[in-house]
């Protein structure tokens, strides 16, 4: 496995998991909502750009 994917992959999992905690946060109304846009902007970052490298990167064997 390259390099490049397990970096996508760890990159996607941080973004799912910001992104889920934005959602559990915002149904749960317990937080402010500017750390919510800040964490939900990173979460989203972090998730396209992990899934822009796991499928740009090619496989090499």
């Amino acid at each position: 496995m390259n390099v490049k994917r397990i970096f996508g992959t760890i990159l996607t999992i941080l973004g799912i998991t910001g992104l889920g905690y934005v959602a559990y946060e915002i149904i749960n109304k317990s937080s402010d909502y500017t750390t919510l846009i800040v964490i939900g902007v990173l979460g989203l970052l972090f998730f396209s750009s992990g899934i822009s490298l796991v499928r740009n990167t090619k496989d090499e064997a």
